[in-house]
């Protein structure tokens, strides 16, 4: 089981990281499945709006929902998040790497992405994990132990998805 996570402070810093994260992890040539967010909000939206692209390139999908100007509630619409794992799901057979921009509140929850996480595990395919601070502890009970915290270095991640991907087990050539 190859399970590792990234946590940065501050607001959108770990999911703009591990954005940046796959678009050189497939640069480098290898094959991902998962989710990152797709655009910062914008400005004259809501600070909780927020896009999904399913990697490697789309569709992406709103996975807020605007409850208007009064409301207080969650804005994450799980119902989108549910078509989004069942459609990750159905990509890891094609997979060298599985990416969760998040650890959330429905992944808390067992729920969410978790479902995608324990099938790529099971057939061995590393996953990388984008969790924040709020989460961490869900996470880690999550993983069981079994978890490896990455320090927030483009370097050290893209070493870590060459040992562990399935073209490096393989020992099919690995872009330098």
């Amino acid at each position: 089981m190859t399970l590792a996570y990234i946590t940065l402070k501050g607001r959108g810093r770990t999911d703009a990281f591990i954005a940046k994260a796959a678009h050189a992890l497939m640069r480098d040539g290898l094959r991902l499945c998962g989710t990152v967010r797709a655009a910062a909000p914008a400005p004259a939206g809501h600070p909780c709006d927020m896009d999904l692209r399913i990697l490697p390139d789309g569709p992406d999908y709103r996975i807020s929902q605007s409850l208007g100007p009064g409301a207080r509630g969650c804005r994450l619409d799980s119902g989108v998040i549910e078509a989004i794992a069942s459609d990750v799901e159905t990509r890891l057979d094609r997979t060298d790497l599985l990416i969760v921009n998040k650890f959330g509140k429905l992944e808390a929850q067992g729920r969410g992405l978790c479902p995608a996480m324990t099938q790529a595990l099971d057939a061995d395919i590393p996953v990388l994990v984008g969790v924040n601070a709020m989460n961490l502890d869900d996470f880690l009970e999550f993983s069981d132990g079994m978890a490896t915290s990455l320090p927030p270095s483009l370097d050290t991640l893209r070493t870590w998805a060459r040992q562990t991907s399935a073209k490096a087990r393989a020992g099919l050539p690995m872009p330098s």
